[in-house]
């Protein structure tokens, strides 16, 4: 199971979020148009009632992704990084040569994959990803390896699985949309909770994290968010676990946004069941 209000979400967001009035698009048809492994992200701390006012302007241009009638799936991701952060480090200090690795299940649909994401010359997110069997989750096996190592000596950058660990779990349940005729896309994210070790921050159940998807300039969907009052913030899910949730990290311009918006306790929440790939 999820935390509460993880499950809370899925099972309410269609309804709060007025997901059901959208158009649906299957995963072939936003693949086609929106797979975006080369892309500018931003990011938007969204109350909940804007974000309601948000879905409703993107029905006009937007497909909601629907999976067999389900418009959220339940996400999980494990982190990796070396023992002394270099990954945590590099994002908190600005680097050129920033980078993730990270394992995700997309639980509901008992898919994984192991994803490498790092920075082109101009700034904008490459993503690297390659599918593995649902009971590889949270580790990295030869193949894994492999192809992460592969990664990472492409772009430069002088880390190898060998030196990498889990570091943190992050959770959350998450509604995609995608503008088929611009290929671009919108993911709201709710839910979202940071793990590691017994100690779990969480995101305030009033807000959801609103991400864009595109180009360099900005998507219809950022100047709809700008024209409801939301502004970019520069917030990685795995830079705020790491940042509220480990003893003596310095402090940094991430723990004072994440501070206003997270909530932070030593009960770990109840693990979501690891479901093996098909």
């Amino acid at each position: 199971m999820t935390s509460s209000f993880a499950a809370d979400f899925a099972a309410d967001a269609t309804v709060d979020l007025g997901l059901s009035a959208l158009r649906g698009a299957t995963l072939a048809e936003v693949d086609a148009v929106a797979a975006l492994q080369h892309r500018t992200d931003r990011k938007y701390l969204v109350p909940l009632d804007r974000a309601r006012d948000l879905v409703a302007r993107l029905a006009d241009s937007h497909h909601v992704l629907d999976l067999a009638g389900r418009r959220t799936t339940s996400y999980l991701t494990t982190y990796f990084d070396t023992a002394q952060l270099g990954a945590w480090r590099a994002h908190v200090q600005g680097r050129r040569r920033r980078w993730k690795v990270r394992t995700r299940l997309y639980a509901e649909d008992a898919l994984c994959r192991v994803e490498v994401k790092t920075k082109d010359g101009r700034g904008a997110t490459v993503k690297h990803a390659l599918r593995i069997p649902g009971h590889a989750y949270g580790q990295l096996d030869d193949s894994a390896a492999e192809f992460v190592d592969g990664v990472l000596h492409r772009a430069d950058i002088p880390v190898t699985t060998a030196a990498l660990s889990p570091a943190a779990e992050v959770r959350y349940v998450r509604a995609a949309f995608a503008d088929l005729d611009h290929g671009t896309r919108v993911t709201l994210d709710g839910g979202l909770t940071c793990h590691y070790e017994d100690r779990t921050a969480g995101l305030d159940p009033g807000h959801v994290l609103v991400e864009t998807k595109g180009g360099i300039r900005p998507a219809p969907a950022d100047r709809l968010l700008l024209n409801l009052g939301a502004r970019p913030v520069s917030l990685s899910k795995y830079i705020v676990g790491q940042s509220l949730l480990t003893p003596g990290l310095p402090d940094n311009d991430v723990r004072r946004l994440a501070r206003a918006h997270f909530t932070t306790g030593t009960s770990p929440a109840p693990l979501l069941e690891r479901i093996p790939a098909a």
